[in-house]
């Protein structure tokens, strides 16, 4: 018998719900089954401080509803959010620690020392990405306010589920296509995705720079984009003024490849390459799957693939 794993994903975004059941078939990832549910304004708003269910019955009802459409045993999920309810950043540290906790304990003084959080009341996580000779380090930390990362957990539980990681939309959607994007040069991945525009820029295979910005309505507007891409690569090199940028990769909707691809083009001066959500998973026998919703699921997909 063929070895194969299985795995649960969830998105949970403003415009509603999404699980993909994934499987791991000869290195090929294969869409099982998926469930998508909207989400109104009424029912959940993300916010940086508050628990983002606003209904909490309701929710329940619809994620356990949209869980038992994928007609499967498996309630290991793993979570994707938008980056909109947290905040991701690159710290640099100057010296080195012995433990996890150590570390966390010397970033939390760090924040505390420098920024208006209430570190206190903050869930953070963290990973050491770069190490120079020096001892100093660049951590990718990740914060989420504890009454929102708690209320999640509590409610995914009443409704029969198990939550084993939660994480931010942009990382999602990079894990789903990083056998493609293999950074080992100055790489640059864009996205735009349930009305957010994500930036991510990668030196010697290791995230370099990070920026995520929530577009005013989640629409399209080609002239902001332009302008936050534009400012973004302004500040990358003022900082790093010797480094050539090398790749360019997209994720973006079918519809909206053409406009993103354009101006893309004129901020960067690279031809970007479009990463179709269809091309990197293969739907089982008796699941259909078009482009939209395949790029739908992306975040969802790249949190089920976490596991493997």
């Amino acid at each position: 018998m063929l070895f194969n794993s299985q795995s649960l994903g969830l998105e949970i975004g403003r415009d509603g719900l999404k699980f993909s059941l994934v499987s791991l078939r000869k290195k090929e990832y294969r869409l099982d089954a998926f469930a998508v549910a909207p989400l109104t304004a009424e029912l959940i708003r993300f916010s940086h401080r508050d628990p983002s269910v606003l209904i909490p019955p309701l929710f329940v009802t619809q994620l356990r509803a949209s869980w038992e459409k994928l007609q499967t045993r498996k309630t290991r999920v793993s979570v994707s959010l938008p980056d909109a309810c947290g905040r991701v950043m690159l710290l640099d540290l100057e010296t080195r620690f012995r433990s996890y906790e150590e570390g966390a304990g010397i970033i939390r003084w760090k924040l505390k020392k420098h920024s208006s959080l209430d570190i206190h009341e903050t869930h953070l996580d963290y990973q050491i990405i770069r190490e120079k000779e020096s001892g100093e380090q660049t951590a990718l930390v990740s914060l989420i306010a504890k009454p929102v990362i708690t209320q999640l957990e509590e409610l995914l539980i009443e409704a029969g589920l198990e939550p084993y990681s939660m994480d931010f939309t942009s990382f999602n959607l990079y894990r789903l296509f990083a056998r493609r994007i293999e950074p080992t040069e100055t790489c640059l991945l864009i996205s735009y995705f349930g009305g957010s525009l994500g930036i991510m820029l990668f030196y010697d295979g290791l995230l370099d720079f990070y920026r995520s910005k929530e577009l005013p309505g989640g629409q399209f507007d080609a002239g902001r984009l332009f302008q936050e891409i534009s400012s973004s690569l302004l500040l990358y090199r003022e900082k790093h003024p010797l480094r050539e940028l090398g790749s360019c990769f997209c994720i973006v909707a079918h519809p909206q490849w053409e406009p993103l691809h354009d101006l893309v083009t004129e901020a960067t001066g690279l031809e970007p390459l479009h990463l179709e959500t269809e091309r990197f998973i293969q739907a089982a026998p008796g699941v259909t799957l078009n482009s939209s919703a395949a790029f739908i699921l992306s975040a969802s997909l790249g949190a089920a693939v976490r596991a493997f």
